[in-house]
């Protein structure tokens, strides 16, 4: 059977990333919180499986492309958002970093 796709949504700080994962069949979870190291994303893109059915997506910001090229490096297809283009429901204003990984991931995954 062939694998599904999954889509990374990952919302990155100097010292942290909170991960999330849609599904292609609806299923968005959190995965937690991971550091902001190489060693920590390379153990995470291992488990997640074969990475050309891998897409991960975060917002563009102070961190810089550096996990870009990390996650290039491992095979990774990653996108680099514009935080402006990421639709925000009217009166949504509780935001946690697990809510903006799961947001990024199930909007990557419908852009797609």
């Amino acid at each position: 059977m062939k694998e599904k796709v999954r889509f990374l949504g990952l919302d990155v700080h100097a010292e942290t990333i909170a991960v999330a994962v849609a599904e292609v069949d609806g299923e968005v979870r959190s995965l937690g919180v991971i550091a902001n190291r190489a060693d920590s994303i390379r153990k995470l893109i291992g488990k997640l499986g074969a990475v050309d059915r891998l897409r991960a997506c975060y917002e563009a910001g102070a961190t810089g492309y550096v996990l870009y090229w990390q996650l290039s490096e491992l095979g990774v297809d990653c996108a680099v958002i514009a935080p402006t283009l990421v639709p925000v429901k009217a009166g949504d204003r509780v935001k946690t970093d697990r809510r903006d990984a799961e947001k990024l991931a199930r909007n990557h995954r419908r852009a797609i």
